[in-house]
């Protein structure tokens, strides 16, 4: 098995379902492309992936491309790691948080793109406080229902899907409680998910 990604310091969409296969505890091989050398990275993208993205996860003659994919491929290949939370209810709720993450949150992600390791600021409009806000009221939600440590009580795909979230809020210094997390389970969560072993690895080969 092998895993294209992009330049782990940046590439969001490639941190998702690493972090998701490292925990399925299987062997597997990295292959990483520089990203932001537009040169370079194009023409090496295009020999893993046909749409000219990353991540890619190869498995025998599969090819997977898009990093819910690799994921929902990776949850049902490895049913013993429990990817998803094994109550239908608790399930549907993950998949709905991850879905949101995948598809939603553009005005934060343009305004504060995943630097790992750097520190900057930034002042948010209003289009970034309303996504922040979202976060913050979905995350104190979920954490409420399963009592936490993550989204659904163990760690899931929704976990995986919001670390980069939680890695743009350390870089731009954002106080959560700004932002409603009146109670602290919403920074508890974010810096739980930036001390779990797999980012740990991740993030000290950025």
């Amino acid at each position: 098995m092998e895993i294209v990604i992009g330049t782990k310091r940046w590439s969001t969409w490639s941190l998702r379902p690493w972090l998701a296969l490292k925990r399925t505890g299987a062997d597997f091989d990295e292959t990483l492309i520089p990203l932001r050398e537009v040169d370079l990275s194009t023409a090496e993208i295009r020999r893993h992936s046909p749409s000219g993205l990353v991540p890619v996860l190869k498995d025998g003659g599969l090819l997977i491309g898009d990093s819910l994919a690799i994921c929902e491929y990776l949850a049902e290949r490895f049913p013993e790691a429990g990817l998803w939370p094994s109550d239908p209810g608790d399930r549907a709720l993950a998949r709905a948080a991850a879905a949101e993450m995948h598809s939603g949150f553009g005005a934060l992600r343009r305004a504060c793109p995943m630097d790992i390791g750097a520190r900057l600021t930034v002042e948010p409009d209003e289009d970034v406080i309303r996504d922040i806000c979202r976060i913050v009221d979905l995350w104190t939600g979920l954490l409420a229902r399963s009592g936490g440590p993550f989204l659904l009580g163990r760690w899931s795909i929704a976990d995986a899907f919001f670390t980069p979230v939680a890695t743009r809020f350390e870089t731009y210094g954002l106080d959560l409680e700004r932002f409603g997390d009146t109670g602290g389970a919403a920074t508890d969560y974010w810096r739980g998910l930036l001390r779990t072993p797999e980012y740990l690895a991740w993030a000290a080969d950025s």
